[in-house]
């Protein structure tokens, strides 16, 4: 990360994200903004999820995609995703929202924008975000191999373009949003039970995502 941080888009970016959190209401709190790379070292990375931007309702966001924080009603994205856990590996339920113990194990999940204003999903986006987190992914392609990237709907697919697939699991279906898995596009695809395959035929360890 550190090359990015000295480039002008990003001091721009910075500019602009202080003045959104000293002016509004935004998401995750300022300490949590880069949660996804505090809680899951480059080294121990197997399995990167890339979302879109964090929730932008209160004490929702926490840093990591798809992820709440504890004692906050799971999203509908977020139960379809355990829905299709529990499916696919045949365990109860989890009922847990916050990821953190997935990002421990080595799962990253990256915004593609990490900050939002409130109640405006959107609104942090083409500001220099996309930039940043499109180069870790270039990064995490380029510098390490058998990673299993989770594109979930259109815009996480748009970054398979970042990925060196020959050297890579790319794993593609439609989103886990209600809208995307009442019409068929995520339910049954597996993608954990593929991903944990993965890595025990390379001999690493596998995720324990319930």
């Amino acid at each position: 990360m550190e090359p990015e941080f000295k480039k002008k888009y990003f001091k721009e970016l910075v500019d602009f994200v202080k003045n959104e959190y000293q002016s509004h209401t935004c998401y995750p709190p300022g300490k949590h903004i880069f949660s996804a790379f505090d809680n899951c070292d480059f080294e121990r990375i197997k399995v990167v999820i890339i979302g879109q931007d964090p929730y932008h309702g209160f004490g929702q966001a926490n840093g990591l995609c798809f992820s709440v924080n504890e004692k906050i009603s799971n999203p509908p994205s977020l139960q379809n995703i355990f829905t299709e856990m529990s499916n696919d590996l045949n365990l109860q339920k989890r009922t847990n929202g916050n990821l953190n113990d997935l990002a421990k194990q080595g799962v990253m999940l990256l915004n593609s924008v990490l900050t939002v204003r409130e109640n405006l999903p959107g609104s942090h986006a083409s500001k220099g975000w996309e930039r940043f987190t499109d180069s870790i992914i270039n990064k995490i392609s380029q510098k390490k191999n058998n990673v299993i990237f989770l594109l979930w709907g259109a815009y996480a697919k748009k970054k398979r373009q970042l990925i060196n697939n020959s050297k890579h699991l790319i794993l593609e279906s439609g989103h886990p949003s209600p809208l995307s898995a009442n019409r068929g596009l995520w339910f049954g695809n597996k993608h954990f039970s593929k991903s944990n395959q993965f890595l025990k035929e390379h001999g690493l360890k596998e995720i324990k995502w319930v």
